[in-house]
């Protein structure tokens, strides 16, 4: 039988913080199911997840988001590009890459596509 469980993001199971100092992931495990909290700090115009360290690569990850702060951009391997922003719910298959729109840190929660992610922190 599965226990009830509970956890915060300020006392995150695993997190990664961004090699190049734009971003931070904090993840939290629900009884085997990872939800994440994303930070993307803009870098620059065009500055996207995919050339950020520890991000796996677009072809490789699914993501079932929430935006809680701040719009991003994403972009399919076939072209397809759309905005989220705050109070939107998305999901990306493999073969995304996604990208900060504005000058502000975007905030996202991640449902889905962690498992495997961050395993230092």
């Amino acid at each position: 039988m599965a226990e009830l469980a509970g956890s915060a993001f300020e006392n995150p199971t695993r997190f990664a913080d961004f090699t190049d100092g734009t971003g931070r992931v904090e993840l939290v495990d629900l009884n085997g199911h990872a939800v994440g909290r994303g930070t993307f700090e803009p870098a620059g115009a065009g500055r996207r997840t995919s050339s950020r360290s520890p991000a796996p690569t677009p072809a490789r990850s699914t993501t079932i988001g929430y935006v809680l702060e701040w719009p991003a951009g994403a972009q399919m391997d076939d072209g397809t590009e759309r905005e989220f922003g705050p109070g939107d719910t998305f999901p990306m298959p493999p073969g995304h890459d996604a990208w900060i729109v504005g000058d502000e840190a975007c905030v996202i929660l991640d449902f889905g596509g962690l498992k495997g992610y961050a395993q230092a922190g």
